[in-house]
């Protein structure tokens, strides 16, 4: 096609691959410890949750460096409920991401919750909720979380722009969710370019598709290695050597279960307590599985080890 290959010569110029790599070159960047992977674990909603995740952590000696918390929102807790979470996470030395509680399916606006309008995305309707979302922001900050969840791109750049005008710290970090719904290497530099300090790109790429955005950003790329039925119900982890190899530095997402905060998903208030904190274990156990399997493989990638020095630990 005339004029393709100024084009194509012009995404590389750019630092997007202009296609992707099928020879899945080994990754050069690392997380500041020099490690290659680390362990994510989703659907941590309240005490009782996280409190059976750090037991079985310490049974097991696996480490586990990040939680994906409150996504049943961070405003159904209370105040003591977040004072405690953040010292336990802080004694724990773990980094909590919390999601904070005014998103799309909060109010009255229904279009997301048909199937088309679904296609839209989990975008912040309003200033009004804009303000909201700060707010709760703003309330964990003020309890010492560090790490928060967004799925719109309009807020992690509001929220970038509050952290140079110093009204949120400057140790605050932003992950990007799986729900921002982008999947290619110019959407991970429009991402980093907002001020995201991590990116989870969709769940359902090929290994190639992630070669590329790597070579595209420096951030860690977030890999759902275990992901619910209802967003497609796959198992990679026999993937996870060769993702660790071209995606690091990458944290592996274990997030298995019949539904995620959507309809009757697991991240509801309402879930029996005992069922989450199970669960929690058994995610545990996966990320055990998942770097036994990696050893096995390439022996050279490195686990990150417990409480890194650069993780959003809690500060109460």
């Amino acid at each position: 096609m005339k004029g393709m290959k100024e084009i194509l010569d012009a995404m590389e110029e750019l630092g997007v691959p202009s296609k992707d790599p099928t020879d899945l070159p080994k990754s050069k960047k690392s997380f500041p410890d020099g490690c290659h992977y680390r362990m994510e674990i989703s659907g941590i909603e309240r005490l009782s949750t996280l409190e059976a995740l750090i037991e079985e952590r310490e049974e097991r000696g696996v480490p586990i460096h990040r939680l994906i918390c409150t996504v049943m929102g961070s405003t159904l807790l209370t105040d003591d409920e977040l004072k405690k979470f953040a010292r336990t996470a802080h004694d724990a030395d773990v980094e909590v991401i919390i999601t904070p509680g005014p998103r799309a399916s909060w109010n009255t606006g229904r279009q997301i919750a048909t199937p088309e309008g679904a296609l839209s995305g989990l975008r912040v309707r309003g200033s009004d909720n804009i303000v909201y979302a700060i707010k709760d922001i703003k309330r964990c900050i003020d309890f010492g979380f560090r790490g928060f969840l967004v799925t719109d791109e309009g807020v992690m750049w509001l929220a970038n722009e509050l952290k140079k005008l110093g009204l949120i710290p400057k140790d605050v970090t932003f992950k990007i969710s799986i729900y921002a719904g982008h999947g290619n290497a110019a959407g991970g530099k429009l991402l980093e370019s907002l001020g995201a300090g991590t990116f989870n790109p969709l769940g359902d790429l090929s290994i190639p598709m992630f070669a590329s955005i790597r070579q595209a950003i420096d951030i860690p790329i977030d890999i759902h290695i275990y992901l619910a039925d209802s967003m497609g119900g796959f198992n990679r982890f026999y993937e996870a050597p060769d993702l660790a190899r071209v995606s690091a530095p990458c944290y592996f997402k274990i997030e298995p279960g019949y539904g995620l905060a959507a309809g009757a998903g697991m991240y509801k208030p309402w879930v029996d307590p005992g069922f989450l904190a199970k669960l929690a274990r058994e995610k545990v156990k996966y990320a055990e599985i998942i770097h036994n399997i990696i050893r096995d493989e390439y022996p050279d990638l490195k686990l990150s080890k417990h409480g890194a020095k650069d993780l959003a630990i809690p500060q109460p």
